[in-house]
């Protein structure tokens, strides 16, 4: 980590409540950002990130600043403790859900990224899974047409960098997820694909 001021902190069960209120702020904050465009709350954001709390096998890697302020995170989760919704794809395919190690997000405020921070939140969920004996880790991106009307001018995906971690998409597992996007009235579905890699 490049930046001096910023600390890690990894966490797994209730040592991660004292950050919750500033975790969930900054997922609202960063996926408020294209490709996501969500309109979070806080509340549901407590009430999903409990779910980390609740399992003991999970990673919570919190970045604070000097004033432990919440800029970057990254979590992973036995995809055996994550919703239905998260599993059916494995299930789908073939893959018990036992044999996966699910990762969250990698999130950053845009001050803080291109400084390394991305490989180190790979390398250390990498690290934690295969230290409790997983086959697989696996992530899901929204999908966005190329043409799509709120794509900012010179957005770049993070599918090559996701492919120089040895991850590859797999076009035939997908999920869909409700939330509600910018501009929307209500909450709608959204197609997200999901990305593995094997350790076997």
């Amino acid at each position: 980590m490049k930046n001096a001021e910023l600390t890690m902190h990894p966490l797994q069960g209730e040592s991660l409540k004292p950050w919750l209120e500033g975790l969930g702020r900054l997922r609202i904050a960063v996926f408020h950002e294209y490709p996501y465009l969500y309109e979070g709350t806080l509340e549901y954001e407590l009430d999903y990130l409990n779910t980390y709390v609740r399992s003991a096998d999970s990673l919570v890697v919190i970045v604070a600043d000097s004033e432990k302020k919440v800029v970057g995170a990254t979590t992973c989760i036995p995809l055996r403790d994550e919703g239905p919704e998260f599993q059916a794809p494995f299930l789908k395919v073939g893959i018990p859900v036992d044999e996966v190690c699910y990762f969250g997000e990698s999130i950053l405020l845009p001050q803080y990224r291109g400084q390394g921070l991305g490989k180190e939140f790979f390398a250390r969920r990498e690290a934690h899974a295969r230290n409790l004996g997983f086959v697989y880790t696996a992530f899901c991106a929204v999908d966005r047409p190329e043409n799509h009307p709120k794509k900012p001018l010179g957005y770049r995906p993070l599918n090559d960098f996701w492919l120089a971690q040895g991850y590859e998409k797999q076009p035939h597992m997908q999920a869909t997820f409700i939330w509600k996007e910018i501009g929307e009235t209500t909450e709608s579905p959204k197609t997200l694909t999901f990305w593995m890699k094997s350790w076997k």
